[in-house]
């Protein structure tokens, strides 16, 4: 591992390693077996093709097995023969009936990729490889949402001075901003989720002409769907060419950029609160925070997730303004690009687990988010001149612009104005009692409202 070119073969080999189920050269092979057998276990089942028979169960369980007993190993024998045909597919398809030669499912051994073309089996090998690379990926999105709402509950109540354009501004709670993160990405997970992952099984360029001229009769629209709806679990895309277009891949690495880049924007706003002293990390024994400096604990993994998201963002945007475009009814460029789609998912996955080792270490240091709300009462002229406005006293804005920008502003100050305003007795005592910490307003009852 320590000679790997790609740091996801490498240095993240761990971090990973439930991706190469689903999106290795291992991973590609297996769902290519399992389609071209999908595909033949059909065909036998059509009654308007006697030519390829009905199986008997010990044979459909010989075909299952192929299936199932698919090792890295049967991979290896496959990649023998394509050394020598130079075709991938066809690599696959000679290999299956080497599976069957000896048995008496050899005398149907023609019909494996029947009427196929390579596509065919390789965009629904494709969909299948998202299907199962979404079924690791999502459930690390989904508890980093949860940890970050668990901590939004936690710190609803908590007040922070917020700050526009890092400016002192109206405060929020930690709990509310933590809140804000958590439903933004929940809202793009389920974007995911809502994704049809799509295949064709139509031929050479997208209808059906070498199935329609061996068997005229047959419903091919109908017998492709029930292999990929029913059999792979995908839905049928009827409209294609010689290829499935790729749209529903590029809606899909879309929606997963827009995940990745709200996850950046969170390492983003967690590092500069530590730094800006109102989170701690807690400490490791054995790890080291800087080389030289003894007393450091860098947020190095905030820092290595916001790396790592826009790595797989890279590929995720390429992949997405790329695969749609192909020129005419075929072209190859999409092929070597799809073998990356891995890449993207590996690296959202090394971001992912920074993101909650980062979590993990977290500590409040409320001392410090107090002191800078204490040292910050200008953030009252906003009420105080919504107020004025309220009792219809003239030019507010101008009056609390005057007394606060550029001005050192300190509790009495405030309650010194608040005092020489005509108000009425129940605002005015509302705005005496008022302090940064306590104008908050409804962003507990925000968190609340989290799902």
């Amino acid at each position: 591992m320590i000679t790997a070119i790609s740091p996801i073969d490498g240095r993240y080999a761990s971090k990973v390693s439930g991706l190469s189920e689903c999106f290795s050269e291992y991973a590609l092979l297996k769902n290519r077996v399992k389609v071209e057998v999908m595909w033949l276990i059909t065909l036998c089942a059509e009654e308007a093709i006697p030519e390829c028979r009905t199986l008997t169960a010990d044979e459909e369980q010989k075909l299952h097995n192929i299936i199932s007993d698919f090792t890295p190993a049967e991979a290896e024998k496959i990649k023998k023969i394509e050394a020598i045909t130079n075709h991938d597919v066809k690599a696959v398809e000679y290999y299956l009936k080497e599976q069957i030669v000896d048995t008496s499912l050899n005398e149907i051994s023609e019909f494996i990729h029947f009427a196929c073309t390579s596509e065919d089996i390789n965009n629904l090998s494709h969909a299948l490889m998202l299907k199962d690379g979404l079924t690791v990926l999502k459930p690390q999105q989904q508890l980093i949402i949860k940890n970050i709402s668990n901590l939004a509950r936690e710190f609803k109540t908590v007040p922070m001075l917020a700050r526009t354009h890092g400016q002192t501004a109206s405060p929020t709670t930690i709990g509310k901003e933590l809140a804000v993160f958590a439903q933004r990405l929940q809202k793009q997970s389920d974007k995911v989720s809502s994704i049809d992952l799509l295949g064709k099984l139509n031929g050479a360029v997208g209808h059906f002409n070498a199935h329609l001229a061996a068997y005229p009769d047959i419903n091919w629209i109908k017998l492709t769907k029930n292999v990929i709806e029913t059999k792979l679990g995908l839905n049928q895309n009827i409209f294609t060419t010689q290829i499935e277009p790729h749209d529903y891949m590029s809606e899909l690495f879309d929606t997963l950029t827009r995940w990745n880049t709200i996850l950046l924007d969170f390492n983003r706003d967690m590092w500069t609160y530590i730094s800006m002293g109102y989170f701690g990390q807690k400490t490791i024994k054995g790890e080291v925070g800087s080389s030289t400096m003894p007393h450091k604990v860098n947020p190095i993994d905030f820092e290595n997730s916001e790396g790592n998201c826009g790595l797989a963002n890279a590929i995720f945007q390429h992949l997405s303004t790329k695969l749609p475009i192909s020129r005419l009814q075929r072209d190859l460029t999409d092929s070597t690009v799809l073998r990356n789609m891995g890449v993207g998912f590996g690296y959202s996955m090394i971001a992912y687990q920074s993101t909650l080792k980062g979590l993990g270490k977290l500590k409040l240091n409320e001392q410090n988010l107090a002191r800078d709300l204490d040292n910050a009462w200008e953030i009252l002229a906003e009420p105080i001149q919504t107020i004025m406005r309220k009792a219809g006293i003239e030019k507010p804005y101008e009056k609390l612009k005057e007394l606060t920008r550029g001005q050192k502003i300190s509790q009495a100050t405030i309650h010194s104005f608040v005092e020489s305003l005509a108000l009425e007795s129940a605002d005015k005592q509302r705005l005496l009692e008022m302090t940064p910490a306590s104008y908050t307003g409804m962003a507990d009852k925000i968190v609340d409202l989290l799902e």
